[in-house]
Parts: C-alpha cells; structure tokens; sequence
C-alpha cells in the first residue's frame, strides 16, 4: 500500500515537472513576444514624432504663405490700408 502511494506520488511529481516545463517554454515566447512587440513600438513612437514635427513644420509653412497672402491683398486694394 505504501508503494502505491509512491507510485501516484511519483506520478504526480512527474506531471509537475512536465509541467512546469511547458510553462518555461511558453515563458520564453512570451517574452519573445514581448521583446518584438516593444521593439515595434518604439519604432512606431519615433516615426509618430517624426509626422508630428513635419506637421508642424506643414503648419508653419502655410501660416507664413496665408499671411504672404494677406499682404498681397493689402497691397492691391489699397482700400483695406489704413491711411
């Protein structure tokens, strides 16, 4: 009776190990994952920042041409000039 119950203890302590295992396994493509996942958003952050600065810099080109062009209005009716 004794030996059976070593036998299920074996049994069981085997299973655990198997398992524990699979867990590592499954550990280590996770963090694979992890790892090529961040990889890819660090990626996509700089590029974001770098739209973001030409954005910016499209924005700031064509306030200075709206304003050129306001200029030009005012200078061909000069009606709009205070005097």
């Amino acid at each position: 009776m004794a030996l059976d119950r070593l036998e299920v203890f074996e049994t069981r302590i085997q299973e655990l190990v198997k398992l524990v295992q699979e867990l590592k396994k499954r550990n280590a493509l996770l963090d694979d994952e992890i790892k090529t996942v961040r990889q890819r958003l660090s990626s996509q952050d700089e590029m974001n920042r770098r739209w973001e600065r030409e954005r910016l810099e499209i924005k700031s080109r064509i306030e200075k041409v709206m304003g050129d062009i306001d200029l030009l209005e005012c200078v061909e009716d000069p009606k709009e000039v205070a005097p």
